[in-house]
């Protein structure tokens, strides 16, 4: 399932549910929360709270491959780390903050 996030900002983000609900945990949102907002009031905690996360993400090894399956694994095998799904989203959030407009999913 998709969830899109939507600002008057910016251009809708798209996730897939497990990378949104990622995000809204991070942010202290309610990941089964099928609409919400986060106010203008809001994103500087969230934009925040997004950056330490992309920041203790990237100082987190990769998990190590099994030798074993090394013949099997390809250049698209490798995961996508949280840094690089929230991207966008701290993106759209920058942006919104800088309009003083709402970040909206669900609606």
């Amino acid at each position: 399932m998709l969830i899109t996030f939507r600002s008057s900002a910016s251009n809708d983000v798209l996730m897939f549910e497990s990378a949104a609900k990622d995000i809204l945990r991070c942010i202290g949102k309610g990941p089964d929360e099928a609409t919400g907002i986060i106010t203008p009031a809001q994103l500087p905690d969230a934009i925040n709270s997004i950056k330490v996360a992309i920041a203790a993400d990237r100082t987190t090894p990769a998990p190590a491959t099994d030798p074993m399956k090394e013949d099997e694994v390809s250049a698209t095998d490798e995961p996508v780390s949280f840094a690089q799904r929230a991207r966008p989203m701290l993106e759209l959030m920058e942006r919104a903050l800088a309009e003083d407009a709402p970040v909206v999913w669900g609606v």
